[in-house]
This record gives structure tokens, sequence and C-alpha cells, in this order.
């Protein structure tokens, strides 16, 4: 038997491979303040009972998302399904039988760099959109923007600040297939009213490195939105430099949340210059997107900043307080919606259709 994590996005350590009680660590991010993802094959197994045991599970970033939550597992890196998983005195216990002699397993379903650049490529070809490199990362690869529509109103669409957080990109490849669908009138309607700009990987270098929050330089993308540079964080620094050049008329960062077991809406209450007319378009907006997806709601997510106390380092903040405009951020579950539960738990398929329907809820909302 062989574990093993030399691969796109893969993260951990073997501390003693020898079954069936296996002993791993998670690697921490460049920087080492955070760790939490990890993505990882087992060879040479099939049909025994494991046990593996990631031992430092208790020091990870948010500990309170392994509480009932169950790991990811793939035969053929094509479905994921869950696996029994437990929590014990800070070790992340994976029960496992493999099926066949390679099996993977990760945090939450993968999203590759080859899969991403699938996405673009696939995108790009319709006549509708415009493809531009914003620049290089720290690493080299390409910042891929694609812009969507032809309407008077700009509209950011960004995901995966946080590369760990690859339900992200799932839910961009749901957006992005319906609204370059010529058959769906919500999409050609909403292609005649907006000019969308999709960053559909903000942090490709930390998802290849198999990184939770950070980039190559150690820097967590969502707090360096206040003052971004091109050493520590070009992501930030060429996004922003388009922003500026395009204007902002609606902006979604999406995310997803480790411990909350729950879709939901963190807005920009907190800048100084929140009003009573950005609340009532957030507000339609929400109403909009609950009526568009079952899965969403608005009852649980993060306490609302004090007035005037936002963070204005985070982009939702930021982008709100520069641009005056609908501002918000989108989490996901890494675990499962706990109103509408499903045995695979949150998936990309359930996250592609969130993606479907913040579509809708755009549409839906008058800006």
């Amino acid at each position: 038997m062989l574990i093993s994590s030399a691969f796109d996005s893969g993260n951990i350590e073997v501390l003693d491979a020898r079954s069936p009680e296996i002993r791993l660590a998670i690697r921490p991010d460049e920087g080492g303040n955070h760790y939490q993802w990890f993505h990882f094959r087992i060879t040479g197994a099939k049909g025994q009972a494991l046990s593996l045991r990631i031992e430092n599970a208790g020091g990870a970033s948010y500990p309170k998302g392994w509480e009932d939550y169950q790991a990811c597992v793939s035969g053929d890196r094509q479905t994921w399904t869950r696996t029994a998983t437990r929590y014990d005195n800070g070790v992340l216990i994976i029960d496992l039988v493999p099926a066949g002699d390679s099996v993977w397993l990760a945090y939450f379903a993968p999203y590759s760099h080859e899969r991403h650049l699938d996405l673009v490529a696939k995108s790009s070809l319709h006549s509708d959109v415009a493809y531009r490199r914003l620049g290089a990362t720290l690493d080299g690869r390409d910042l891929d923007l694609l812009r969507v529509g032809h309407g008077p109103r700009p509209a950011w669409i960004i995901a995966r600040q946080h590369p760990g957080e690859s339900m992200a990109e799932w839910l961009m490849e749901g957006l992005l297939a319906r609204v370059l669908d010529d058959s769906d009138p919500v999409a050609r309607a909403l292609r005649e009213a907006w000019t969308l700009y999709a960053v559909p990987n903000m942090n490709p270098d930390g998802a290849a490195r198999g990184h939770l929050r950070n980039n190559a330089a150690g820097a967590n993308l969502n707090r360096e939105w206040a003052e971004p540079s091109l050493e520590r964080s070009p992501e930030v620094q060429l996004v922003r430099a388009e922003m500026e050049r395009t204007g902002v008329a609606f902006f979604l960062d999406v995310h997803g949340d480790e411990a909350l077991p729950y879709n939901f809406i963190a807005g920009a209450e907190g800048i100084p210059s929140w009003s009573e007319e950005m609340a009532s378009r957030q507000g339609d907006f929400l109403e909009a997107l609950l009526k568009a997806s079952p899965d969403f709601q608005t009852r649980h997510g993060y306490p609302q900043a004090a007035p005037g106390k936002a963070n204005l380092a985070m982009a939702t903040n930021w982008v709100g307080e520069r641009f005056g405009c609908l501002s918000m951020t989108l989490e996901q579950p890494f675990k499962d919606t706990a109103d509408t539960p499903r045995p695979e738990g949150w998936s990309p398929a359930r996250a592609g259709q969130l993606g479907r329907a913040v579509l809708e809820a755009l549409h839906q909302t008058h800006l």
C-alpha cells in the first residue's frame, strides 16, 4: 500500500503507513498560519479495512468544521461520495474499505487546474464571451477573466480567493454553463442587461499547492483588498485595477464555510457608506435567491459588523464602499445543508445548481 499527494492540489504528510491504522497529518499553507484542506491517493489497498487518522486535525484553522463532517472519496476522480468519518479528541478518523486498488480522498471534491483551463477554454468559444489574461500569479500561472455579455451594467463575480474552497469554482461552472446557454431566455436577457466579469479562480497558485486559504506568498487574499501589492497579492491588485476600469454595479464573492451547514450571504452592512437603499437592494436579492433555490436560506450566517466597523481589507466590504454597489459574499458548506440534506452531502452538482440560481436572482432583482 502507498499513500501519495504529489499532484495538483495534493496535501498530506504520512507519519506511519502501516495498516490498518494509518497516521497522517495535513501540511500547512505557505505562511504556516492555516491548514485544513487534504487531498491524497491510496493505492494497493483493495478490500482492506483502513482507519486513516489525521492527527493534527485539532490544530486546523476551523476544528469545528470536523464535527458532523464526512470525507469525500472517489475511485475515478469524477464521482465523489462520502465515507464514514469521525472526530475524536483532536484526531479526524476516516474509515474506509477501498473498492479498488486506487482510491482518492479529499476535504471536498477537488476542482483541478486542468478542469479550470477547460472551463475557461470552453466558455471562451461562445460568441458573447471575451477572454482576458489579467496577469501572472507569483508562481507564473495566468489569472483568467471572462467577460460575458454586452449590457450597460457591469457585474463582477469572483470565486476561490481561498483555494481550498473548491465548491466555489463548481458553482462558477454551473453559473457559466447557464449564462452561456442560448436556449435559456434568462441567460439571453442577462447578457443584454449586464456585462458579467467572471474570475473562476482567484488563487490558482494556492489551489495547485493544496492550500486552504493562502496564496504562494502566504497571503490570505480576502484580507488584501485595502492595500494589495504585486509582490504579495498580485491576484487582488490585478482584479482591483480592472474593476477601476470597468466599474462595478453588482459584486459577488463566492466562498465555502468549514463549520456552518448552510448556504448563506454575508453583506457589507458595516461599511461607512451603508444605507437604507443598499439594504433594500440586498434584501431584494436575498428574497429572489430564496425563491430560486430551496438550498439557500437566510436564518443562519455570520454576525453583521457594527456600523462603520467593516473590515475594508475584505473584498465585499472594499468593493461595496468603493463603488456603492450591491456587494456580497456567498458561502457554501463543506458538509451539507442542514435544512435540505442529501446522501452525497453538499456536492459539485448542487453547487452548480446554486450557481444557476444566482443568475435567476440577479435577473429578478432591480438594481
